[in-house]
């Protein structure tokens, strides 16, 4: 089983910058097996992919409401990945969810707990 904890969530103004951080645990669990991503989910309204990034941080796919805002990385040495979130306007305000996907031998993935995003206007 893999544990994930986001933090760096909180309450900032529009145009201002957050950094979100994830870290995976686990009895038996290898970080580099996955590929990380983040996920939002603002209230009443379906969970949306934002940010993923391969096993080595090689490739990296955004949503195109947040292409050239935030930037998703990871450090593999730490089991974390991150989420530098940029220019933040208030229709990104929404929990925002850490994903671990394997997809060996059979796909599966793992979801953390939350943390919450408020952009005031």
């Amino acid at each position: 089983q893999v544990q994930l904890v986001e933090s760096g969530g909180g309450l900032v103004q529009a145009g201002g910058s957050l950094r979100l951080a994830c870290v995976a645990t686990g009895r038996t669990f290898t970080f580099t097996n996955y590929n990380m991503a983040w996920f939002r989910q603002a209230p009443g309204k379906e969970r949306e992919f934002v940010a993923t990034v391969r096993r080595y941080g090689g490739a990296t796919y955004y949503v195109d409401s947040v292409k050239g805002r935030f930037t998703i990385s990871r450090d593999n040495a730490k089991n974390t990945v991150y989420l530098q979130m940029n220019s933040l306007k208030p229709e990104d305000t929404a929990v925002y969810y850490c994903n671990a996907r394997r997809g060996i031998p059979l796909r599966r993935d793992y979801w953390g707990q939350g943390t919450q995003v408020t952009v005031s206007s």
